[in-house]
């Protein structure tokens, strides 16, 4: 039996898990995601980092199957099976990154048979300035998870972090300013509403 099975009357199903489900080009993105999964497993479930592949103008360009560092590639199963699910992208003009979009975008059979129905789900951004869209591109992230009929879960002001914060987080998703180089580091603020957001996650997974 592996860690991520246990057994209900004799049959093996698997342990209940939150996704983390990002796109990063430059790391920031992937700290916040790494963020939350503390803040999943700190609330006593398990958190499944994944990622998706870059996309090439090259119609013809495929990636590897498995990815020659970090995270391993998201399947349509791990977003089926998971208990909850956190969705991260850097921002791009305002939405998510064309990587994350083309993800979603393959998930038509899921949708049609209501595998995502009533699981809870928040979403996380990075930004190179400091008013260069996140909240625009979390607004648009929430879209298709509406679609395939997911609870979207924001960030109460119940959080201090929320009130004095001087970069990222909203009351819509976390957040992080990462600079226009991307070597602005995490504030306590950002790190806070991350932690927060993880734990929100399963205390609604849970129910």
């Amino acid at each position: 039996m592996t860690p991520s099975m246990w057994a209900v009357e004799g049959i093996f199903v698997s342990e209940p898990y939150i996704l983390v489900l990002y796109y990063s080009r430059h790391g920031s993105t992937r700290q916040l995601a790494k963020l939350i999964a503390r803040g999943v497993e700190s609330a006593g479930m398990t958190a499944r980092l994944r990622t998706v592949p870059a996309i090439s103008t090259v119609c013809e360009a495929t990636a590897a199957t498995i990815p020659d560092h970090g995270d391993l590639y998201c399947t349509l199963d791990d977003l089926s099976q998971c208990a909850g699910l956190a969705l991260g992208s850097p921002t791009r003009f305002g939405n998510m990154a064309a990587p994350l979009k083309y993800f979603l975008d393959g998930t038509a059979a899921l949708w049609l048979n209501g595998a995502l129905c009533d699981k809870p789900a928040a979403v996380f951004t990075s930004t190179s300035s400091l008013h260069g869209g996140q909240e625009s591109t979390l607004l648009t992230m929430m879209l298709p998870l509406l679609h395939h009929g997911m609870v979207v879960l924001g960030l109460p002001y119940r959080e201090a972090a929320l009130h004095h914060t001087q970069s990222g987080g909203s009351p819509y998703g976390a957040s992080h300013w990462a600079g226009n180089d991307s070597q602005r580091p995490i504030t306590a603020d950002e790190q806070a509403l991350c932690l927060a957001l993880g734990k929100r996650l399963v205390q609604f997974a849970r129910k």
